[in-house]
């Protein structure tokens, strides 16, 4: 039976926080953000919260409701999505449930039973469920200590995934006046935020938005020519590992599923029109390991909370940029490098337009725009994180990302691009700018077509003009003059007309950008990631482990990443440790996790070390050590302006909350900042942001740190009786880094 684990005696909410994070879940910090909306949670403030699909939302509110007194309850939109997070909690140790129609009467008065006693912290329910009189009334009778709305996108009817049961979530507010509301979601504009916060009727919410950045992702868009060819590229590239390729319709799903099949890979399709028993077993197949590879449509991946997602590939382009977030973002949740590649060409914008058509008209022409807006962003020539993170209002501020096609130097920039969009320009003015992409790529590649001689356009001097090119550049190239500004999809058969700043290229005035794509590297890694996250690791050693992991996922019937994730597995490759101590310093291992199986993967170690004779315990890589992480140096002129504004303030003494709120930044990008004024300042006194009882604690508890880690410090200070104040890991590298620069002086 699931266990709920105790919080800290410290007074204070943080520490406790951070206390459970490392017992139950094995981390030593929170990421970027979640400890803001941690601490939301836990005063009960109702607020949205936006982080990227794998930024870590679960942890969000299932820490929270370890501190607060009472139980939460999560409402999500799917069954198997909440299963697998039920199952993920149980295997750590949290007392956790859902209720779905799936089970049988004498399980849900199980489960009531068990709520009725206080044992359950978390429920799970669909909102259907939850908004039924039935349901209601009996959660009147419970202490509710939050709400938690997952997939809260589903709320608005702006979202990319309207859902209307969704919005009868407004009378929680009503139901239960003094239980806190949170929405969390992977995507959702401004716009969408909004009407979130109005639909649920939050009350003063805080809207906390992280960075819809994706380090870990290398995107790239190449125009499609030989799909099964390229699809397999990427495939190739990755033997043996998980990847999702989605496709546009049924039909190409199954006949993309039917060739992979042809090819040897171990493969299934999922779409809507399969029957349910084929569609779940498909599905269960993917998650459990089964298979390597599943072709889907877009109805797959919303339950899908499967965190070692190597690739995602699409066979044909989304129909907006929020859709390909999400979706792309299904690859690398557990921060490992991953491939998205995306498959396009112009047929699959009049694909959806057709497809737009036969549904709902009243948002046809906002559903026309995202498609043109993802059209733009697939032949578009800026860096891939940047056009991602510029187009959901945030700034990038990295001249180089290193993991896209443009910034890797994969796409051949044309050596004239003026004198090449002269042409298209041309073509389209002497066409009079009544007719499309295609008709206009047939007359500058010489089509003899009849329609174009019938009209005489096989005389115009813009004929041929660009015969010695293929139809596939010629239309990449219009596409990325779409998609710059200089032309114009126009009225209800898409003719293209020149804009203003297109006229005046026509003239030589202006710049523009022309590229031909390199559909070689669809599935070549970057070259700054799969070295990196590789390094060190044992591969035998770690196949060793994936099937161990394997096999007691399949003794458990839960899917494999609830065993131990691919990161766990790669540092345990890595390090090689000799005791469960050394286990448990391991980033992902909590409590129960070194109970269960601590045993059991050390005895797999010792054997393979044995046979191979590999050296054991190793060092701790130099990003787990002692010294404080740094914000990503900033590479931007505006970046480097944001850390010398922050440095001006540190040097003045001001705290980490008074910059954030004078720079108008989040705490989190704040810490950062100083982390990076430590070091390069060579500060050696951590007086301004750490109180003397505090910094005399730490200091003293360093010695208890002997591989480079912080939290053996962190639970000596723990253990300190003498202490009074919360120490937390931040105030624990800010003592630990001045602390160094005093020693290397």
């Amino acid at each position: 039976m699931a266990t709920t684990p105790r919080t800290s005696t410290h007074e204070g909410q943080t520490p406790s926080a951070r206390e459970i994070l490392a017992q139950v879940w094995g981390f030593d910090d929170f990421r970027p953000m979640q400890d803001e909306a941690v601490n939301d949670v836990i005063a009960g403030r109702d607020s949205v919260v936006v982080l990227p699909t794998g930024g870590g939302k679960s942890l969000c509110y299932q820490v929270p409701a370890l501190v607060r007194e009472g139980m939460a309850v999560v409402v999500s939109p799917l069954i198997s999505l909440m299963k697998d997070q039920v199952d993920a909690l149980v295997s750590n140790g949290v007392a956790a449930a859902l209720v779905n129609s799936t089970q049988s009467d004498e399980q849900k008065r199980e489960t009531a039973a068990r709520i009725r006693s206080g044992e359950i912290r978390l429920l799970y329910l669909a909102p259907e469920r939850l908004l039924t009189n039935r349901t209601l009334d009996f959660l009147t009778t419970i202490p509710i200590s939050f709400f938690a709305i997952d997939e809260a996108h589903c709320v608005s009817n702006w979202g990319h995934d309207f859902r209307p049961e969704y919005r009868g979530l407004r009378i929680l507010k009503q139901r239960f006046p003094h239980a806190s509301v949170h929405a969390f979601t992977a995507t959702a504009s401004e716009r969408v935020r909004e009407d979130i916060a109005g639909q649920l009727e939050l009350r003063d919410p805080h809207i906390l938005v992280g960075s819809f950045d994706r380090p870990n992702l290398t995107y790239r868009m190449l125009r499609r020519d030989n799909a099964l060819r390229q699809i397999m590229s990427v495939v190739e590239q990755h033997p043996g590992e998980s990847g999702i390729v989605y496709c546009i319709t049924r039909k190409e799903v199954e006949q993309t599923s039917a060739a992979l099949a042809a090819e040897g890979v171990s493969v299934r399709p999922y779409h809507a029109g399969l029957d349910d028993l084929t569609r779940h077993g498909n599905q269960e197949a993917f998650i459990r390991e089964q298979v390597d590879v599943i072709v889907a449509t877009v109805a797959f991946g919303m339950g899908i909370d499967k965190s070692n997602v190597r690739f995602v590939v699409h066979a044909g382009m989304p129909k907006s940029i929020e859709h390909y977030q999400q979706e792309s973002g299904r690859a690398g949740r557990d921060g490992l490098p991953s491939q998205c590649t995306l498959l396009y060409n112009g047929g699959d914008l009049m694909t959806w337009k057709r497809i737009l058509e036969m549904g709902d008209r009243s948002n046809f022409d906002e559903a026309m725009a995202n498609v043109n807006s993802m059209a733009a962003l697939c032949s578009g020539v800026q860096c891939r994180h940047a056009a991602i993170v510029n187009y959901f209002g945030q700034e990038f501020d990295v001249e180089n990302c290193n993991a896209c096609d443009v910034c890797l130097g994969e796409l051949d920039m044309v050596e004239d691009p003026i004198t090449l969009a002269q042409k298209i320009l041309s073509n389209v003015v002497r066409l009079q700018e009544r007719f499309g992409v295609a008709y206009n790529v047939k007359v500058l590649t010489g089509s003899r077509d009849q329609k174009i001689t019938s009209a005489g356009h096989d005389q115009l001097s813009t004929h041929n003009l660009l015969g010695n090119e293929s139809t596939a550049n010629v239309r990449t190239w219009i596409e990325q003059l779409i998609s710059q500004g200089f032309l114009e999809r126009t009225g209800e058969f898409n003719v293209l007309r020149l804009t203003p700043p297109g006229r005046d290229l026509l003239r030589r005035q202006g710049t523009v950008t022309l590229t031909r794509a390199a559909p070689a590297s669809a599935g070549r890694p970057s070259a700054r990631s799969t070295a990196d996250s590789w390094e060190g690791v044992d591969r035998g050693l770690f196949d060793l482990l994936r099937a161990k992991r394997s096999e007691l996922a399949t003794e458990q019937n839960v899917p494999a990443y609830i065993v131990f994730g691919d990161a766990v597995l790669r540092d345990l490759a890595r390090l090689r440790p000799t005791s469960l101590a050394g286990l448990a310093q391991i980033r992902g291992i909590g409590e129960r996790k070194l109970k269960e199986y601590g045993e059991i993967f050390l005895n797999e170690i010792d054997a393979y070390c044995q046979q191979h004779e590999v050296p054991r315990d190793m060092v701790i890589p130099q990003d787990h050590s002692l010294a404080a992480p740094a914000a990503a140096k900033p590479k931007s002129m505006k970046g480097a302006i944001a850390q010398r504004e922050a440095d001006a303030c540190f040097a003045q003494g001001q705290s980490i909350e008074a910059v954030a709120a004078k720079m108008g930044r989040a705490q989190s990008t704040v810490r950062g900042y100083l982390n990076n004024y430590i070091r390069d300042a060579n500060i050696t006194d951590p007086s301004p942001w750490v109180s003397t009882q505090k910094t005399t604690a730490i200091e003293a508890a360093i010695h208890a740190s002997e591989d480079g880690r912080l939290k053996p410090i962190f639970e000596a200070v723990e253990a300190d009786q003498t202490i009074r104040e919360p120490v937390g890991y931040d105030d624990i590298r800010i003592v630990v880094s001045c602390w160094q620069n005093r020693s290397d002086r």
